[in-house]
């Protein structure tokens, strides 16, 4: 059996990658992936938890933030494609809705 401490170290590794491609990225596609890479560390956090402790709370959790992932990458994929029609380009810097 796999003790806790290494699906914990794991989903830090895979949060602080996420991360890291949240802030260091410059491509919306790059820090959309960041996003999701995030949430996926916090659910292996939850199940890894859920698991150890015998409660099925986490897991159903787990679900709730997976529905949330899912609504965020369909309307951030969308909010992606009508950005590269109108402004033609992915950098969140030269993407800026504000400016003229």
């Amino acid at each position: 059996m796999v003790p806790i401490s290494w699906y914990l170290a794991v989903a830090a590794v895979l949060f602080t990658i996420g991360a890291v491609a949240v802030f260091v990225k410059r491509n919306i596609i790059s820090i959309l992936l960041g996003i999701e890479l995030m949430l996926n560390a916090v659910n292996l956090t939850l199940v890894a938890f859920s698991h150890a402790f015998g409660q099925v709370d986490g897991q159903v959790l787990v679900f709730f933030v997976m529905v949330v992932a899912a609504a965020e990458a369909a309307v951030g994929l969308a909010i992606v494609i009508l950005l590269f029609r109108h402004r033609e380009t992915l950098n969140v810097d030269e993407a800026s809705l504000l400016k003229l």
